[in-house]
């Protein structure tokens, strides 16, 4: 197991206590290379909950997200907005709710990625 980056923690802090979804990240988790914006977990949380709440088929799974967050120096990350970057194009196109531990991103940057055809 590895140690989270200190920094990174607290980055993610930072978002955690000022409510803010403004901050962009781009992280590499387990080869795959996540680019969004981070949102604190309350935030991240209701927006899944909601989104499930919406669907016939998945609306009792909405509950489980509805539970608070735990207390503590962060342990993910909490992206909307966020594309997974494949080749030239970003998966979904239109973002998605992603959670990836902080101790599993082996690297990071500020800002986001996109393409354009341009």
């Amino acid at each position: 197991m590895s140690k989270p980056d200190e920094l990174l923690v607290d980055v993610a802090a930072l978002v955690e206590s000022g409510q803010s979804n403004q901050m962009s990240l781009t992280v590499v988790t387990g080869g795959a290379v996540i680019t969004g914006r981070l949102a604190p977990e309350a935030v991240w949380r209701q927006r899944v909950s909601d989104v499930l709440m919406d669907s016939d088929r998945l609306g009792e799974f909405s509950a489980v997200f509805k539970s608070p967050a735990k207390h503590g120096p962060p342990t993910h990350l909490h992206f909307h907005v966020a594309r997974i970057l494949q080749g030239t194009v970003g998966i979904p196109e239109t973002g998605g709710m992603y959670r990836v531990a902080i101790e599993d991103v082996s690297a990071w940057t500020m800002g986001d990625f996109s393409y354009s055809d341009h």
